[in-house]
């Protein structure tokens, strides 16, 4: 069967950067990091004490108090998210069939706060028996903000949410954008949303010294690609992007933003936590992107890497992508957002793929900042164009954005330049 396209027509997000789509951008453009101070706790005792958390957010401004009761910080964010895309998209009009709309947003961990509060709860009061919020589960569970999309507009297509730790949600953009190629639905409402930046998600992560420890100075405390690096900075938020069939799109007159044309999946099997050190799954993810996208590693112009600060993680992709794109690599510009949003976990699939989108529609690439002269590590050939300190404006045909994840998962996606 001849496959349809696939194209992006709402953009919606709440981040570290900004809480909507310009923000977002115009702050990644401008290099500004997102990180400072926890807020969210009491951290005084924690390794960490610094996050990039979404700031001004007032969730009375945007729902009832009976409907806050019903929702996880996480699926606030992704509704939000949602809602700025959906009215972007002009996806909400009486003309949309929406028996062909679906939902499909992930989560790498899904409710945790609520997961804390109701087991706290019930280990302080064992004496009295089990006492749980009749919302603890739908609270809790990593699928329910594409309930909550799904039930605020009445889509009825395809719904649910996918989990692959930190290739979360390009797991999620991978599947709608497959499902719509295949002619499953007309147009899904996709990316990702986490909010783990409270006691059990950072002390999890100081457990397992994966977060950075800068304390005195997190707003540079993300330094990918630096030998200084010494782990990641926890990130939080959500965005969300509207998938379309391509005639279904032009039809109706929505703007186009940028194509989807590729995605490639695969598995390290290697390690619980760290990525292969040769970048084997990453190499293979990348290679199942461009045959899926039908093009070669030339046709590349920008690589949104994971680069997620960390020691090990940053060599085994540079590795890669030198495998992968061999003297074309030399020629890419690669940045890691991650430097200014930090790890946005579940969520970070999502972000970096408006940043991609973004990239394209613009010609111009974001940085990665926090990067000195002489903070080189040996490992790290800085021949290559990591886009340090400042944007690039350069002409962006095709993006491939990288997401890896605990338990050896991969997922990269392609974003093409929309032409007729």
């Amino acid at each position: 069967m001849e496959l349809k396209r696939v194209v992006v027509t709402g953009l919606g997000a709440i981040t570290p950067l900004g809480n909507d789509v310009a923000s977002t951008w115009n702050a990644a453009l401008n290099g500004e990091s997102g990180a400072g101070p926890i807020t969210h706790f009491d951290c005084s005792k924690f390794k960490t004490q610094f996050a990039c958390e979404v700031k001004n957010f007032d969730a009375n401004a945007h729902f009832d108090r009976k409907k806050l009761r019903t929702l996880d910080l996480y699926a606030q964010y992704a509704i939000v998210a949602a809602t700025q895309a959906v009215e972007d998209a002009g996806l909400d009009g009486e003309e949309i069939n929406k028996d062909r709309v679906g939902v499909i947003v992930a989560a790498g961990i899904g409710g945790l706060h609520t997961f804390e509060e109701e087991a706290g709860y019930y280990a302080v009061n064992e004496a009295n028996g089990p006492k749980y919020n009749p919302f603890f589960i739908p609270k809790m569970i990593a699928d329910i903000a594409s309930g909550h999309i799904s039930m605020q507009y009445g889509f009825h297509g395809p719904n649910y949410g996918t989990v692959s730790a930190c290739a979360s949600s390009n797991n999620s953009i991978i599947d709608a954008f497959n499902l719509i190629r295949l002619g499953k639905a007309n147009a899904i409402v996709t990316g990702g949303a986490e909010a783990a930046i409270f006691p059990a998600g950072v002390g999890g992560f100081n457990s397992m010294h994966a977060l950075s420890t800068r304390n005195d100075e997190p707003a540079t405390a993300s330094r990918p690609f630096s030998a200084s690096r010494d782990g990641f900075v926890m990130g939080e938020g959500s965005v969300v992007l509207i998938l379309e069939e391509l005639e279904h799109a032009k039809a109706r007159g929505a703007k186009i933003y940028a194509e989807i044309v590729g995605g490639g999946l695969s598995a390290d099997a290697y390690h619980l936590t760290a990525t292969h050190p040769e970048g084997l799954g990453a190499i293979l993810a990348m290679k199942n992107a461009l045959e899926d996208a039908e093009i070669g590693p030339e046709s590349i112009d920008y690589v949104n890497a994971h680069g997620t600060s960390t020691p090990v993680g940053d060599v085994s992709e540079v590795k890669a992508i030198k495998e992968v794109f061999g003297e074309h690599a030399y020629k890419l510009n690669i940045s890691s957002t991650k430097s200014m949003t930090g790890h946005l976990l579940g969520a970070a699939g999502a972000v970096e793929a408006l940043f991609s989108v973004k990239a394209v529609q613009e010609d111009v690439v974001p940085p990665t900042i926090n990067h000195a002269p002489e903070d080189m590590d040996e490992n790290i050939d800085y021949n290559l164009n990591f886009t340090f300190d400042k944007a690039q404006k350069r002409t962006v045909n095709y993006a491939l954005s990288n997401v890896f994840g605990f338990g050896g998962h991969n997922a990269s996606l392609i974003v093409k330049k929309y032409a007729e």
